[in-house]
């Protein structure tokens, strides 16, 4: 195989690896805000194209951004609970406002994060990951009945091709590594579609309808609003994002034995807080680096950056084929439902992996755990519990993700920063460092 053949090869490879990933957000946020399955295609459409997009600004290393690693990047799954609550409470037009608020504070504090990184060690940002995926089970949940409102919600039918899906990645994960392993949930989902069309449970009529070729819109579905409380909670998802991206800027660092200096994790960030912006614009998602491809990265040994801009230019071409992106708007809520119980319980799985970082020797870090997520999902399950208080006092209290994420760091703050100042804040440091690596 020549080497132009085998680098494509490659590039199908990282992007089967995220497809999933791709698609799924779309679906999940678009089928829970109520969109029409016109809309659902474009938000498919525009957000593979956009997945490309970001990897670009990622790939290309130059003067402003950029951190020039072999790095794929998806809408991060730490958004979607805070999305769709944005989303029901403010609409759709706030969503976009706030990643876009949110990108350009992404860009103007991507120099000065390293001294914030003190402020969000394991134990506040291990909490706020737990909270957010907490907030997503009952969504999964809804969604392997049928879809909530659905009239055959509950369904022996739906419960068989939610869990028949579930088993699935389960065995993928159990009797095979590698490849196959990385891409368990989109095995998952084809066989989960293909299974219920014999059961008559998928129509293709949005593929039929779909056209060849589209062009991106800007602010396709309406010009963005400003509120606070949602710009604040998608800047407290944005900051979990660059917590998370730094680890895997620094594990492709040493995969690819490059060394990154704080220049090029400023540079880094910039450059996902420029994805962020043009989401917004163009109405699709705020983007992160993908950790799943870093596997790839490994498991290949091949780390150049050229395998990473064939995946960019894939993705790019298909998100100007909605018949392609119709495809994807076609699968079954209870086969979606079946993979999103597996992806959500991982996030909430990978939010306690960032606390297994935490001392809990230390009662004071137990306090910060308890309370944040207690209270994080206590206003998620009782949303009127703080219905009486003034308007002001409710930006923090409205939302289980942005009260539990404040709490957090307050009681961090409280506990950790504050009693021992500057030495903490470089221990702080330290930790972040051995978490992300």
């Amino acid at each position: 195989m020549n080497q132009s053949l085998k680098n494509v090869s490659l590039g199908i490879q990282h992007l089967l690896a995220m497809y999933a990933g791709a698609v799924l957000v779309p679906l999940i946020v678009g089928g829970a805000i109520g969109l029409t399955g016109k809309q659902l295609t474009y938000l498919v459409a525009i957000d593979i194209l956009m997945s490309g997009i970001a990897t670009l600004l990622q790939v290309w290393k130059n003067k402003f951004f950029g951190i020039g690693l072999p790095i794929v990047l998806g809408c991060t799954f730490t958004a979607v609970g805070p999305m769709i609550s944005i989303g029901h409470e403010y609409g759709v037009s706030s969503i976009y406002g706030s990643i876009l608020a949110s990108g350009i504070i992404v860009i103007l504090i991507s120099s000065v994060f390293g001294k914030l990184v003190r402020f969000f060690p394991p134990v506040v940002t291990g909490s706020v990951v737990t909270i957010i995926g907490l907030t997503l089970i009952p969504v999964a949940m809804n969604n392997m009945a049928g879809g909530q409102g659905s009239p055959d919600f509950g369904s022996p039918e739906n419960l068989i091709l939610a869990f028949g899906v579930l088993l699935i990645i389960i065995l993928l994960h159990r009797f095979f590594t590698g490849f196959i392993r990385s891409i368990s949930i989109l095995i998952g989902i084809i066989v989960g579609t293909v299974v219920a069309s014999y059961m008559g449970m998928v129509n293709l009529q949005p593929v039929y309808e779909a056209s060849w070729f589209q062009v991106a819109q800007p602010f396709y579905f309406g010009t963005p609003t400003f509120d606070l409380v949602p710009i604040l909670t998608m800047t407290i998802v944005a900051i979990v994002s660059m917590v998370e991206s730094t680890g895997v800027y620094l594990a492709l660092s040493d995969i690819t034995n490059k060394k990154i200096t704080a220049k090029d994790l400023a540079r880094g960030y910039r450059a996902e807080g420029l994805a962020y912006s043009l989401g917004a614009i163009f109405n699709s998602f705020p983007y992160t680096a993908f950790s799943q491809n870093v596997g790839l990265v490994q498991m290949s040994g091949i780390k150049t950056n050229r395998v990473i801009y064939i995946t960019a230019s894939l993705l790019i071409t298909l998100g100007f084929i909605p018949k392609i992106a119709a495809l994807a708007t076609i699968i079954p809520s209870s086969v979606l439902g079946g993979a999103m119980l597996a992806m959500f319980g991982m996030v909430v799985a990978y939010g306690i992996k960032m606390l297994s970082q935490v001392d809990f020797t230390s009662q004071e870090n137990l306090l910060i755990v308890g309370c944040s997520v207690g209270l994080g999902l206590g206003v998620t399950v009782v949303p009127d519990i703080f219905a009486g208080l003034p308007e002001s006092v409710k930006i923090l209290t409205n939302s289980g993700i942005v009260g539990g994420s404040v709490t957090a760091i307050l009681l961090n703050i409280i506990f950790n920063v504050i009693p021992s100042g500057k030495k903490v804040g470089r221990r702080s440091e330290v930790v972040f460092e051995r978490q992300a690596s």
